[in-house]
């Protein structure tokens, strides 16, 4: 089985034939081998359907890829993004020492320090009350204007730490192009007292520029002029120029690098609204627990690398089973949008049909993310995960200590997430469901007709990530881990994991449908979307 390919996964799976209700009873040291740690996080991936000879093919895979090549010329600051020419540096953003760091003869390490030192400022500024609007009142709100990795990490970081919130301000989030949503954030507020921040790298992606022309034009309806307007505005972008045709002043914008790719820019200034609800030193351990697991990642062997580890079964599962879905599951009300903030992660990423060359790739890429925090999924589509003929590997993800006090019900949740791996595994036979029914009481007619209904097939495979709490160092490196996971994933493949060409095609094609919808020429158009646009004018003339 060495030397196996990508190519070769499906038959070294065919062939490996694993039960794993039999692994686990006739190997009671398969947890203990099967588990690993890593900044405090401890992965159990025993229960994916993996043996001795399996799992080496799969090192093996890794062993044999450019993996440290490619990891060194990231670090190295090589354009490794090659289709955009540009480097990929996120990683930098957490480091604590950035001194000296310089990229193409910009002094990278000073322009972080100093983008570091203006968001501690303003963070401070506010929470002590001292940054006052137009008409002399203290702000009380603010509201993050973004779209995609712009607006998924910050949102998705202050919602899982918050009980780590300290701010005396308050925090509104507008994304999307839909008017209903910045209708909704501005209704209850005042423009007085309101600070924007509009976080767009190119201050011209369409979502988040006509939801900041929205919210100017709320505040020159209440009288606010272009001074006003420069002091509650404020931006993170590369494209200083377009922010400042805006009418937001120079000191209000905050730096953007192309080496910093949307979905990897939680740890720049895009990570702001997490600084102002957690303040400045729980902010700094965020960075500290991805810059933890970055030094995990870079320095752990092949054989003990959590990243990795991740990466080979999930490859392992698309490449070598046909799986094109994978579940995240947090076993955490707060960690309820880490699915969504994933999915655009390794989706973006690695969704690709083509090598880094161009050639057509002979094999699937990058799985379906999708999932909800537990158990509410388990009224749900766990269903689906227990007995259907699909297999969806699923991530568990639980943080050991809560930051409430109902501990009975955090035990409660435990199990919950316990038992959940354990069904996906062991399944329950025919020959259980007829004895349970029969121990119910009832026939041994009425026994065999029900059992049918009740096997679970088992041999569903899981892994388990338990986080000793979930504080803003831990969230950092989980975070950090499944961007790592990404990466290793997209070299293993061969792709370009940097760029989201794919994105920009619906993009591309809005803008003659929007001149359709205002009554330009259509018949350039295909013939359903002609009919779609013409559903859409008839309404809006009735």
């Amino acid at each position: 089985m060495s030397g196996v390919t990508l190519g070769g996964l499906a038959a070294l799976a065919r062939q490996q034939q694993l039960s794993l209700r039999q692994a686990f009873a006739t190997d009671p040291a398969r947890a203990s081998r099967y588990r690993s740690s890593a900044c405090g996080i401890t992965l159990d991936y025993s229960k994916n359907l993996i043996d001795e000879s399996s799992w080496q093919a799969l090192q093996q895979l890794a062993a044999a890829s450019p993996l440290k090549q490619q990891l060194n010329a990231m670090l190295a600051g090589d354009k490794i993004n090659h289709t955009e020419q540009r480097a990929v540096w996120h990683m930098m953003l957490r480091k604590s020492q950035v001194a000296g760091l310089s990229l193409d003869g910009e002094a990278v390490g000073e322009a972080i320090l100093d983008c570091r030192n203006k968001m501690t400022a303003l963070v401070n500024q506010l929470h002590q009350g001292q940054y006052t609007g137009y008409s002399g009142e203290r702000i009380t709100d603010v509201i993050w204007v973004g779209i995609g990795g712009s607006l998924l990490g910050p949102q998705m970081a202050v919602e899982a730490l918050t009980p780590y919130h300290i701010s005396p301000v308050r925090l509104h989030f507008a994304g999307n192009i839909d008017g209903a949503v910045v209708s909704d954030v501005m209704k209850p507020l005042r423009p007085q007292s309101t600070l924007v921040f509009v976080a767009s790298k190119s201050f011209g992606t369409e979502e988040t520029k006509q939801n900041a022309l929205a919210l100017r034009q709320w505040f020159t309806d209440n009288g606010a002029d272009s001074s006003a307007i420069a002091r509650h505005f404020w931006a993170t972008s590369s494209n200083i120029k377009a922010a400042a045709d805006f009418g937001i002043v120079p000191e209000h914008i905050l730096p953007m690098w192309d080496w910093v790719g949307g979905r990897y820019s939680l740890w720049s200034a895009i990570g702001l609204p997490v600084a102002l609800m957690i303040g400045n030193a729980q902010f700094a351990q965020l960075l500290k627990g991805a810059e933890a697991m970055d030094e995990h990642f870079i320095s752990a062997p092949l054989s003990d690398n959590m990243p990795l580890t991740l990466a080979l079964l999930g490859i392992w599962y698309i490449n070598g089973f046909g799986c094109q879905a994978q579940a995240l599951l947090p076993y955490s009300h707060y960690l309820r949008l880490l699915p969504s903030y994933v999915q655009q992660l390794d989706m973006e990423s690695n969704g690709k049909a083509v090598d880094a060359a161009g050639a057509p790739l002979p094999y699937a890429t990058a799985p379906v993310i999708w999932g909800d925090a537990g158990t509410n999924g388990q009224h749900a589509y766990h269903q689906l995960l227990h007995q259907s003929a699909l297999t969806v590997p699923a991530d568990f993800i639980l943080p050991l200590n809560a930051a409430h006090t109902l501990s009975d019900q955090h035990q409660r949740l435990a199990a919950h997430c316990f038992a959940q791996t354990q069904a996906l595994m062991q399944g329950k036979t025919l020959a259980e469901a007829s004895a349970e029914c029969m121990a119910a009481g009832m026939s041994q007619q009425d026994a065999q007709a029900l059992a049918p209904h009740k096997v679970s097939p088992g041999n569903k495979p899981s892994n388990t990530l338990l986080l000793p709490e979930l504080s803003p160092y831990y969230l950092g490196a989980l975070i950090a881990l499944y961007e790592h996971k990404v990466f290793c994933q997209g070299v293993l493949w061969g792709i370009n994991s940097f760029d989201q060409w794919g994105v920009e095609l619906g993009k591309q094609l809005s803008g003659p449908i929007y001149q359709a919808l205002a009554g330009k020429d259509a018949t350039a158009l295909d013939s359903s979307t002609q009919a779609l646009i013409a559903a859409f004018l008839q309404q809006k003339k009735s």
